[in-house]
């Protein structure tokens, strides 16, 4: 089981470790539902953690328009596993998608300070 907190601006975030051979990145993630994908992170950490270009992927947003996204591949510790996982650059927050919580509960207390819960279905 994997914990986060609600922080102040009402998003549901969870702190991830991410990581390459050598270099390990605690990232503070917001969970975005609407987000297909495993996560995003912006140029400057991909480069930190010197991640693998895999090539490119357009997704839909939102509003409805396309954006092409440079993808790279990393490793996560989830739920206490490394895992590799394809990671999408934006120079926005790191965003945790639905591609990663696949496969288990989540549970958001959905007030300043309120518990995030991550666990794997049964």
């Amino acid at each position: 089981m994997m914990q986060g907190w609600v922080n102040q601006s009402c998003k549901a975030m969870l702190s991830i470790a991410v990581r390459n051979n050598a270099t390990t990145q605690m990232i503070d993630a917001v969970i975005d539902t609407g987000f297909s994908g495993f996560l995003t992170l912006p140029s400057d950490a991909i480069s930190t953690l010197e991640l693998r270009w895999q090539g490119r992927d357009i997704a839909t947003l939102r509003d409805g328009t396309s954006c092409t996204f440079e993808v790279y591949l990393g490793l996560v510790i989830w739920d206490g596993q490394y895992r590799e996982v394809y990671i999408n650059e934006s120079e926005t927050v790191p965003l945790l998608g639905m591609r990663l919580l696949r496969g288990y509960d989540l549970r958001i207390q959905t007030i300043e300070g309120g518990i995030v819960t991550v666990e794997a279905l049964k």
